[in-house]
């Protein structure tokens, strides 16, 4: 017998105000994952996680378990960038080391995440130093990392081209790790959020993104398309994957579901961050990092390196 869910129930169209108000600048960092890049590989850190996702889970992974260890990777990595478990090991720390190391930057967000997922987040992070052999990625996922976003476009004017743009990986990534850390304030289950969030552009691993001008002026076939394009994907996973993941995808057209909630939640912060990352790049100055930054950092030479700037005239 399933257990009662102890919460109250939220109302359709309900939304956790503060959980939201408190998680944003989190996601903010965490969203900087689609624009660092290591010299282990050229793609972006969210591509090589979205990537990997879908490799282990294709591998009969667990959803819940890959959900939560991917989001607190993400976590993590909102302030170590690229210094993930992996590499902490290749660097000669042991095992609980390295977890300490990831635990210290997961705790410098302990005030913006629900106190039960910032306890799985926690419980997660010695995954993360294990050693994983890396599986065969389904064609769907490396098309949609190749694959780039249209970026803000509407019916009957010009797009809105930011450069470089995200890939439809990048995206779904965030979506899918958003979720995860919104899940618990929406009742929902987070491997379920989580895989929403991975396959809800499967159509855009052949379409390519046009926005939503290009789905407005595709009109009524629309709808054959992306179920035409979405069934061809689902037909690479293996078969309960499938089934949950075409499950879950039909709730995207409603609101009432509490994946569905934490969901759009996820995608609609995950758009306009994206676009405020490029107006504050377009907006960025140098007394912006030498003010708020400490570019110049405190450090034993730190001295000197201020007479060199006075001396050059701050260059």
């Amino acid at each position: 017998m399933t257990q009662a869910d102890p919460r109250p129930a939220m109302r359709d169209g309900e939304v956790p105000y503060g959980t939201l108000r408190a998680v944003v600048p989190l996601l903010r960092e965490m969203g900087d994952f689609k624009r660092v890049r290591t010299a282990a590989d050229g793609a972006s850190m969210a591509e090589r996680a979205f990537r990997r996702s879908w490799a282990e889970l294709t591998r009969d992974g667990d959803p819940e378990r890959v959900a939560l260890r991917e989001c607190a990777a993400a976590v993590a990595g909102a302030r170590l960038a690229g210094i993930d478990g992996a590499v902490l090991r290749r660097c000669g720390l042991a095992a609980d080391e390295a977890v300490a190391v990831l635990e210290r930057s997961v705790a410098q967000h302990a005030d913006r995440v629900d106190p039960v997922t910032a306890r799985l987040l926690v419980e997660a992070l010695p995954d993360l130093v294990e050693e994983r052999g890396d599986g065969p990625v389904p064609a769907f996922a490396e098309a949609l990392c190749a694959q780039p976003r249209a970026g803000a476009t509407c019916p009957g004017r010009p797009r809105l081209m930011v450069e470089p743009p995200e890939s439809h990986g990048d995206h779904c990534w965030a979506v899918a790790v958003y979720g995860v850390l919104l899940a618990e304030s929406f009742h929902a289950v987070p491997g379920d959020v989580f895989l929403l969030g991975l396959a809800h552009h499967l159509p855009n691993a052949v379409l390519p993104d046009a926005g939503f001008a290009g789905e407005a002026l595709l009109g009524r076939h629309l709808p054959a398309v992306m179920a035409r394009l979405t069934r061809q994907q689902l037909d690479a996973l293996p078969e309960a994957l499938a089934a949950r993941v075409e499950s879950l995808l039909a709730l995207r057209e409603a609101a009432d579901a509490p994946a569905a909630r934490a969901f759009h939640a996820a995608d609609v912060l995950d758009r306009v961050l994206q676009v405020r990352h490029h107006a504050r790049a377009a907006a960025f100055t140098a007394e912006h990092a030498l003010e708020e930054l400490d570019l110049v950092h405190p450090c034993a030479v730190s001295g000197f390196h201020r007479s060199v700037l006075d001396a050059a005239e701050s260059a």
